[in-house]
């Protein structure tokens, strides 16, 4: 345990609540992000988007995280992978941190052209994408459209075979605002955070603020609304197979959010893949295994 940061160690634009953050990683990941306006086709303003990077080492390293989280999520991983790679982690346009009131279209192709013109401005060269649960489906999206921009392929529990949130067919009002309204509930988002993990103690009360802070963004309940109305990635299984990255399947084998099915799905779909099993794991093999998933990042770039 350690002291809590002062609001004037934070970054501006993370809410007030923050400075009750406790575990070390946590703090330091809050105190290490930034924002740079990346300009977009979306709006005539350019997108305040919300990054950390660490380390050293080529072709660096993109973690993307999942459904109605962060870049919070890498907080325990990033670290670790850092001390081999230099290593991004980005807020996705309608998701964490990165600014939600510029533009009203939050869907998978602008969240696409939004991480495109990130990577043009910031990174500008291969990577190794990784993405978590949605973020998964966010990178294969990414990679089929922009080949030439990834390196190799890393999926964590990845979504993209599964349906889109069920709350998909409430999106109408008054029931949008009810469904974000019930996703917001602490109790919920308790629960939801339980599943995810094979150990539950892993589930503080830092990590639920860590799963929460987001939440007081201004426009969270509206971008939520708009990105589960466009489908989200309900379109990607019947493409995956040409995907051309080489490409790591790390999975946890008490998966109880995706099930563990998909795992192998993903193997037999993608030319060049191989699988990782981890395990006592849940979903979140990068917050419940983090040294564990990193060294197995590590070995599959060596290799590659």
């Amino acid at each position: 345990m350690t002291a809590s940061p002062s609001q004037t160690e934070l970054p501006n634009f993370l809410p007030a609540d923050a400075a009750q953050l406790t575990e070390p990683t946590s703090i330091a990941i809050a105190q290490q992000m930034q924002q740079v306006e990346v300009a977009t086709e979306l709006s005539y303003l350019p997108v305040p988007t919300t990054y950390v990077c660490q380390g050293t080492g080529q072709p660096p390293v993109l973690l993307l995280h999942g459904f109605d989280s962060s870049l919070f999520e890498f907080r325990r991983l990033l670290p670790h992978v850092a001390t081999f790679r230099q290593t991004w982690a980005v807020d996705l346009l309608g998701f964490g941190f990165t600014d939600r009131t510029v533009t009203t279209t939050f869907s998978p192709a602008a969240i696409k052209q939004h991480l495109h013109a990130f990577w043009q401005q910031l990174i500008q060269q291969p990577m190794v994408l990784v993405g978590a649960s949605m973020g998964g489906a966010a990178a294969i999206d990414f990679a089929l459209t922009y080949p030439d921009a990834v390196s190799q392929l890393v999926l964590l529990d990845s979504a993209g075979l599964a349906a889109g949130p069920a709350m998909g067919r409430l999106m109408f009002p008054p029931l949008d605002r009810w469904a974000t309204a019930f996703l917001k509930n602490p109790g919920v988002r308790r629960r939801i955070s339980q599943q995810a993990y094979a150990d539950k103690s892993w589930v503080t009360a830092d990590a639920e603020l860590c799963a929460a802070l987001h939440l007081a963004c201004p426009h969270w309940s509206e971008a939520l609304i708009a990105f589960t109305k466009s489908g989200g990635y309900n379109f990607l299984s019947d493409r995956i197979a040409d995907i051309t990255s080489e490409t790591l399947i790390v999975w946890g084998r008490q998966d109880k959010i995706l099930g563990i099915r998909d795992a192998t799905r993903f193997t037999e779909l993608l030319p060049q893949a191989t699988l990782s099993w981890i395990d006592q794991c849940g979903h979140v093999p990068h917050l419940e295994q983090a040294a564990t998933t990193a060294q197995t990042i590590q070995q599959f770039l060596t290799a590659s």
